[in-house]
């Protein structure tokens, strides 16, 4: 509840500052003149650049065309063998997901019924065209703009129609550096969550890391053994060198069997899966079945273990840290553990994970570990103090710390 209260003010304030501000803008006073301390200065500039050919009372993105550019994408086909992933995120979490072109053309989308209908009505859909030309100030523009990661909360967005949004949006970036378009995930303002961006960057980490897999040079025949798991920022399985889709349950279970591979007990493991849910043992021994079947038979009875190796990203984390290797682990770490589980096994995990990653960044003399997390974690003052602490006057990165430092204190 305090949670959603704090949320609730910082909507009242961004609304007041909106209310204020645009009207200014739109009677072409000076746009170069900042906004109050509720809006942050990327927000602010945006509003300034995009009132000059976006009505802030439209109700809808204009549409383009979509069908043409989704066959010729080079995203088309990272994201449609993770279209079952990023659909289970979508439904779970009550959002909306949308991959656009580098124009801010929406492609795709995916999401519950509900959601999808409320994107809908502002044309958040395959065609729409999300560019701060065509649509304002929002997080994908924002994302395209820069390159970088973006929030855009409420009535951070300069169209009134998307004030109660809030938007996660993160690049993707092509095997030669080229921005192919964004990955973005949105719901309700109240649903605000600081775990969604982290989410968000893993899944475009996983649509890049597929595009890698595609060059003409990669050798397909030379599928590793086991299994491969990502549950670092979101999750991405493979068998035999071949993308396999779980359930979200089922990548519970797959990951805390690969964090502890001695195994568990029936009644440990469905106590780490439920806690105190009242689930019955039906439900929890068919999860096991299906993820045994879908391994080939690779997780033992009575005694719950794997019985392949499995290549996991959390894994090489932990074991960076313990041979002193913090720029390995902090390069690994892309984010929470499976950041949408409530699993009490999982979350266990994802908190020992946080503090360890975290304790290192701390301890480090190199600035470039604390910002490197800080892009993981934009809430963490004390680690972009850290940062800062770290680096000379003269250095160029102050800027980038100094930056998120502020952002930090001020949410």
């Amino acid at each position: 509840m305090a949670e959603k209260g704090a949320l609730r003010e910082r909507r009242t304030a961004l609304e007041h500052e909106w209310a204020r501000r645009v009207p200014q803008l739109l009677a072409a006073a000076d746009r170069t003149a900042p906004a109050g301390q509720a809006v942050r200065s990327e927000v602010s500039e945006s509003w300034a650049r995009s009132v000059a050919t976006v009505d802030p009372r439209v109700r809808s993105a204009p549409p383009g065309a979509a069908d043409a550019r989704w066959e010729g994408s080079p995203l088309r086909g990272p994201v449609t063998r993770m279209a079952a992933e990023l659909r289970d995120i979508a439904e779970d979490a009550g959002f909306v997901a949308a991959v656009t072109d580098e124009t801010g053309t929406i492609l795709w989308t995916c999401g519950g019924q509900v959601m999808r209908r409320r994107a809908e009505r502002v044309n958040f859909a395959p065609g729409g065209r999300w560019d701060e030309g065509a649509m304002g100030t929002n997080a994908l523009s924002l994302a395209l703009r820069t390159g970088r990661p973006s929030t855009v909360f409420s009535a951070e967005h300069l169209v009134a129609a998307l004030h109660g949004w809030v938007c996660y949006c993160a690049p993707i970036h092509g095997p030669d550096g080229r921005v192919l378009g964004v990955l973005d995930l949105s719901t309700t303002w109240d649903r605000s969550h600081p775990l969604a961006l982290p989410t968000v960057r893993g899944l475009t980490s996983a649509i890049e890391a597929g595009l890698r897999d595609t060059l003409p040079e990669r050798r397909q025949d030379a599928a590793p053994d086991g299994v491969t798991l990502s549950c670092l920022g979101s999750s991405l399985v493979g068998s035999g060198g071949q993308p396999l889709h779980l359930p979200p349950r089922q990548v519970e279970i797959l990951t805390l069997l690969a964090l502890e591979p001695g195994g568990f007990s029936p009644e440990r493991l469905r106590d780490l899966l439920y806690g105190d849910r009242p689930v019955s043992a039906s439900t929890f021994k068919a999860e096991l079945s299906h993820l045994r079947r879908a391994l080939d038979g690779a997780v033992t009875t009575r005694r719950y273990a794997l019985t392949v190796p499995v290549e996991c990203d959390a894994v090489r984390v932990l074991r960076a840290l313990e041979r002193g290797d913090t720029a390995a682990a902090v390069e690994e770490y892309r984010g929470p553990l499976l950041p949408l589980s409530e699993a009490p096994g999982v979350v266990a995990w994802r908190a020992h994970l946080e503090v360890v990653v975290r304790e290192a960044v701390l301890a480090a003399t190199r600035p470039e570990h604390a910002l490197r997390y800080g892009e993981r974690a934009p809430f963490d003052a004390e680690v972009h103090e850290h940062a800062l602490r770290l680096m000379g006057p003269r250095d160029a990165r102050r800027g980038i710390a100094a930056s998120r430092l502020r952002a930090a204190l001020r949410g």
